[in-house]
């Protein structure tokens, strides 16, 4: 049996939110300003928590806001040089991620070495994927995928 990541080192829901917005944005640049409400229906997500997260982006650098009828957000640098793990880092307040159990429990140390190599492996693809590589990586996905309309 393989071991499944399901639940191991969950993103808390704000960072989760950030990143999907991001790449909402990304998805959309050449369109210009995108509303919030467009960006949370699109995304599934509260239009309320979006607000404050995009606020906390723009003043993180990684969004601009634009206001009027044809204004909204869009993304403050290109979407190939916002890496996942700037984002994760900017939205946590320091380590983009969490790998392992709490080190104060007694006989931890013996998988300190597991843990930083875990953690390693996972900041390595967070700061070497940026937001480009996601849209392109679901570009590619729904180019690759053939309906089958057979009834």
């Amino acid at each position: 049996m393989a071991f499944e990541l399901e639940n191991f080192g969950r993103l808390p829901k704000k960072s989760e939110y950030a990143l999907r917005s991001l790449y909402e944005l990304a998805a959309r640049a050449k369109a210009g300003p995108v509303k919030v409400r467009s960006i949370a229906e699109s995304q599934k997500l509260p239009v309320r928590f979006l607000e404050v997260i995009l606020a906390q982006l723009r003043q993180g650098g990684f969004v601009e806001s634009r206001r009027g009828s044809g204004g909204g957000y869009l993304l403050a640098r290109n979407a190939n040089d916002i890496s996942v793990g700037e984002v994760l880092q900017f939205m946590q307040g320091g380590a983009a991620v969490e790998v392992g159990p709490d080190k104060d429990v007694p006989g931890q140390a013996a998988f300190s070495d597991l843990w930083r190599e875990a953690h390693d492996a996972v900041a390595n693809v967070f700061e070497g994927t940026s937001l480009g590589d996601l849209v392109r990586n679901e570009e590619k996905r729904r180019s690759e995928y053939v309906g089958n309309y057979v009834i």
